[in-house]
């Protein structure tokens, strides 16, 4: 058992192997009450030593089909817990990576296997914090026009996370990290999450790098917002004379709305769940201040799979389609430029893929356009955003392709997580990202880049040579595979294919 000293007590940690964990420590005050849908409020001290041996609650949140995408453990609209992984608590100043879950601003924890933190801190004299964050309805419904005056925000769940940081920033050095080097990184969701970070005046100097995986920032408008809103109230049987009623709702009832709100919203290509252009936490859209430099001076990093949406594709019934509906796909992926364009953009992405050898369907080539429409453009967009404002500014591109269902999941959405956490020996790990010393390599080539990023701001190691800053025209580009190495704008003719309808 270690014991340290945090602002509100002693905290109880457990020694492992090659690193202390420190697991379910409060960081905000429990939002339930009163506290529904406000900011987060400072946590209560406590006497005597808080054992800090198990994850705390995961946040309010359905199942979902993809295995791994909600929360395993119990859950509790008490959930602002954060986990602490460190060498050792022993006063020295070690960089900070600092994690926020996906899970499409609706699921995930925290404390899933794969954020092992223990792994990274231990290869790389690193402290790994993970967290919870309200998510959601409870995390993101903007009910401020609706009640004026009751103190609500529309971010809650951001502000959480800036509540986390807070705490970082107050405690971290009691665990051995260095308040001063503290690198924000999360995947899907989580990117997003990060890249509204970027742009949200309140996280200002809280953080002083930046890694999105599979994810650069979104952010409603307010009119989306009071749209959600007044959705979630029908709902619940309220109408816009009684909105505060909801503050007392049972939270079962709240989630069984969100579950149905969202499916419509999702059938309607409508606004969802998430980060809100509110004019008070969040000003402007995440690439847009980002653009105009609300991240000057932060060395960013970001990336994509190579075949992002095959995760999701995997959760349906598919059965091949013909060129006619592939070309009617693309054209709405593409935001209905029109078959002609449409047929031009497939043209490209079947001889890109033939001559590389990879797979060729007509559902492999709406997938492969799907993913750089959804994920992969808007991560270059990001970068070269950026770079003007901050010269270390980096991209990779994930290839590795996942031996699960026989390869059909290819290189998709969430499979780099346990090669960069180190957690690909995690249970149920080895059937998704494989295993066997090329597997192990690969790990330890991109836990050493996070941490070499973490470390200096500059991501290149030995392990995978050099690896240049972002720019135009060449783009340079870590791709990561069993084989590491830096290609200049990788699939790029596929790339300038899909930008140049968009």
């Amino acid at each position: 058992m270690v014991i340290i000293q945090t602002s509100c007590g002693q905290i109880a940690g457990v020694q492992q192997e090659n690193h202390q964990s420190f697991m379910g420590i409060p960081f905000a005050a429990p939002p339930v009450g009163p506290l529904r849908f406000k900011a987060p409020q400072p946590p209560a001290a406590w006497s005597g030593v808080l054992t800090a041996d198990a994850p705390g609650l995961a946040a309010r949140q359905t199942g979902h089909p993809i295995p791994g995408f909600a929360a395993s453990g119990p859950q509790d609209e008490d959930c602002l817990y954060l986990n602490v992984f460190t060498p050792s608590a022993d006063g020295t100043r070690r960089p900070v990576l600092f994690w926020i879950h996906g899970g499409g601003f609706t699921h995930g924890s925290g404390s899933e296997d794969p954020y092992n933190g223990g792994p990274l801190a231990g290869r790389g004299a690193v402290v790994v914090v993970t967290i919870n964050y309200r998510l959601g309805a409870f995390g993101y419904l903007w009910l401020g026009d609706h009640l004026p005056d009751a103190g609500l925000t529309a971010n809650a769940g951001q502000l959480d996370q800036i509540a986390a940081l807070e705490w970082v920033r107050d405690n971290i050095a009691a665990f051995g990290g260095d308040p001063g080097n503290v690198t924000i990184f999360g995947e899907s969701a989580g990117a997003a999450a990060v890249g509204t970070l970027l742009a949200m005046p309140g996280a200002k100097g809280l953080f002083h790098k930046a890694i999105l995986q599979s994810g650069t920032g979104r952010a409603g408008n307010r009119e989306g917002g009071q749209r959600v809103a007044d959705m979630m109230l029908a709902e619940l049987g309220l109408d816009r004379a009684r909105p505060a009623e909801i503050l007392a709702a049972p939270a079962d009832r709240i989630l069984e709305a969100q579950t149905t709100v969202a499916a419509k919203l999702t059938r309607e290509g409508g606004p969802i769940f998430g980060p809100v252009r509110d004019g008070v936490t969040l000003l402007d859209q995440p690439l847009s201040a980002v653009r105009a430099g609300a991240a000057a001076g932060i060395p960013v990093m970001a990336g994509t799979n190579r075949d992002e949406v095959k995760l999701f594709a995997a959760t349906m019934r598919r059965d091949e389609i013909d060129d006619d509906a592939l070309v009617r796909a693309v054209d709405g992926t593409l935001g209905k430029p029109g078959p002609e364009k449409a047929r031009a953009v497939i043209g490209v992405y079947r001889r890109s893929r033939a001559e590389k050898g990879l797979p060729g369907t007509n559902l492999d080539m709406l997938d492969a356009v799907s993913s750089d429409v959804r994920f992969r453009v808007g991560a270059g967009r990001l970068a070269l955003a950026q770079q003007p404002h901050q010269p270390d500014t980096y991209v990779y591109l994930f290839t590795y392709a996942s031996p699960a269902r026989r390869g059909a999941l290819g290189s998709c959405h969430a499979l780099e997580m346990p090669f960069v956490f180190g957690t690909v020996g995690a249970p149920a790990q080895d059937r998704f990202a494989g295993s066997g010393p090329a597997v192990e390599l690969l790990s330890e080539r991109m836990m050493d880049a996070w941490i070499s990023f973490a470390r200096t701001g500059r991501p290149g190691h030995e392990g995978i040579g050099r690896w240049d800053a972002y720019t135009e025209p060449a783009r340079p580009t870590m791709v990561f595979d069993l084989e590491c190495g830096q290609e200049d704008d990788p699939f790029g003719e596929e790339r300038q294919a899909v930008e140049a309808v968009l």
